[in-house]
């Protein structure tokens, strides 16, 4: 197999690498003032337009993790990761109707802003520090380990060298601000899906060429390719179901309908309604540009299952016909064992000349753009909820954009100097759903009921705050044998049922001077979005129709 990049590989990359960097400089010089603004560093503030919020929202969700932590997953249970893409289609759509007006009403520009302005300061800090926590040493750190490994096994370069290039080219993004970075992730997205996809078509078409379902030329056709895709539910039908019963393997990662009415709807609420890495993209920009930003980002979700999912599933069958033996094996705590994870890295060795580096292109442009995302996040809290709020007060634009940018470099160093302890991995994307479920029904709970229910105090979100992470521990240790998904329904379930207890027993909460003034004026659609939306819910259930 081969494990090198050719001449034609390294064109191809470096015409992505110019087309990215030139362009971010080209925005970055075309207000210089930037430098020196906090609303347009981190926001890029009324500068993106619809389609440059969707894809940036795509950009910065979709990395290695996807790419190679889905691709893994794809490889052990099959289409059924797929529901955590598709039922984000349908989360956006509930971001972008409910929450959306409720933040840009009140001029939210940060999570703990929000929960400073609706509850007070020790619950804005304690939810700051912990985001902080979650960003650096789970997400930053496990996207660079799965992009240094992807971009190692494809290049032939070292392991380290590689986690210190993506790291270094993110940096470079990430300083010249958020403006710099929604623009560049429209290219970033444009070479990610053309990459992806074809990397699918390959896949599928080894896949019909392996089991004579088309021969010769035949099999670089588009024939080859939907004959791939029949061979795949042909040959291996148990990895095209959505829902999984108590029988199954894998029931405890995807429990049955959970991940259709139960904790699936608190993994992706709390991912893209509560989360600074997200929800940045939108809050510089007007309502309606908004939404239709995660209109857009909604449609391209939909998509995303043909290009992290489907290749895993075609590696599976190979695989199980005798392919790729030696190639997915790997050391686990000293044991050799079949890695899930090398699914996708060795299918893009086997694409020919060019078009492995237009993918080698698509998965870079996936990592940087995430560690580009997530870094910026990160300047963002640290700069605004914790810097300048306990720090200096009085710092001047000119500072905050300083202490950002430093934030940024220390956080990449530190997600580099952590990163290689992840190495024992056997699904990563499976370890970032669960460690981050340790936290996400707390904050789901404390957001949720802060826009919705006038009288939920500042008591209540401390004790929401400060729970979410014994309960998850006590759960888990009390229930092993609990799915995850189903342990943060119920912890999300015990806090809210506390909050509510906590509310009630303070005859202030009545009334309440913090709460949110909601008018139902606030959540009327276009009617371009609201056509938009029913046409993805009608995707959707056709989807987990057929593949029930």
């Amino acid at each position: 197999m081969n494990h090198q990049l050719v001449t034609s590989d390294y064109i191809v990359f470096a015409i992505y690498f110019v087309i990215v960097a030139g362009y971010g400089y080209y925005i970055y010089n075309r207000k210089r003032k930037a430098s020196a603004d906090t609303k347009d560093f981190f926001l890029a503030e009324g500068s993106l337009t619809w389609w440059a919020i969707g894809a940036s929202l795509i950009a910065s969700n979709i990395s290695a993790e996807q790419f190679i932590g889905m691709s893994g997953s794809g490889f052990k249970m099959g289409l059924a990761i797929s529901t955590y893409e598709w039922m984000a289609a349908a989360t956006l759509l509930v971001v972008a109707i409910f929450f959306l007006p409720i933040y840009l009403k009140n001029k939210i520009y940060t999570m703990p802003q929000f929960l400073s302005q609706r509850y007070n300061g020790t619950v804005a800090t304690i939810m700051a520090v912990f985001w902080l926590l979650l960003y650096v040493f789970v997400n930053l750190t496990s996207i660079l380990y799965l992009g240094a490994l992807a971009v190692s096994t494809i290049s032939g370069f070292s392991f380290t060298a590689c986690m210190i290039g993506l790291a270094v080219f993110a940096i470079i993004i990430t300083l010249g601000g958020m403006k710099v970075i929604g623009f560049t992730d429209v290219i970033q997205v444009f070479f990610l899906i053309l990459g992806g996809l074809a990397t699918t078509y390959l896949a599928l078409n080894l896949v019909s060429h392996h089991f004579g379902g088309s021969t010769g030329a035949a099999a670089n056709t588009m024939n080859g390719m939907w004959d791939g895709l029949g061979l795949l539910r042909q040959k291996a039908p148990e990895h095209f179901h959505m829902i999984f019963d108590k029988s199954n393997a894998n029931y405890k990662e995807l429990p049955g309908l959970a991940v259709l009415i139960g904790g699936m709807w608190i993994v992706n609420l709390n991912y893209w309604g509560c989360n600074q890495y997200i929800t940045q993209r939108a809050l510089g920009a007007d309502l309606k540009t908004a939404r239709n930003g995660l209109l857009f980002a909604g449609f391209l979700k939909l998509l995303m299952p043909i290009i992290v999912v489907l290749p895993g599933i075609a590696t599976y069958v190979l695989w199980k016909n005798g392919m790729f033996a030696d190639e997915m094996q790997g050391v686990v705590d000293g044991v050799k064992q079949v890695k899930p994870d090398r699914a996708y890295p060795i299918l893009l060795n086997l694409l020919p000349a060019g078009l492995k580096g237009l993918s080698f292109a698509a998965l870079t442009a996936a990592i940087v753009a995430s560690l580009a995302g997530k870094a910026n996040s990160i300047a963002t809290i640290f700069t605004l909820d914790i810097y300048k709020k306990h720090f200096k007060k009085e710092a001047t634009d000119a500072e905050q954009v300083n202490v950002g940018r430093i934030a940024i470099v220390v956080s990449c160093i530190i997600a580099a100097l952590v990163a290689p302890a992840l190495g024992n991995l056997d699904q990563a994307f499976q370890f970032i759903q669960e460690y981050t479920g340790f936290i996400s029904p707390g904050v789901f709970a404390i957001f949720i009921m802060g826009f919705f229910w006038k009288r939920t105090t500042s008591a209540a979100a401390l004790v929401g705050a400060a729970l979410a992470i014994p309960l998850s521990v006590a759960l888990m240790l009390i229930f092993p044998d609990l799915p995850f998904i189903n342990r943060m329904g119920w912890v999300f379930v015990i806090i809210v049922a506390l909050m509510v207890i906590i509310s009630l027993m303070d005859p202030k909460s009545k009334d309440n001077p913090k709460a949110l003034q909601i008018d139902t004026g606030m959540f009327k659609l276009a009617p371009g979005f609201a056509v938009g939306a029913i046409i993805i819910c009608g995707i959707l259930t056709a989807l987990y129709t057929i593949f029930w």
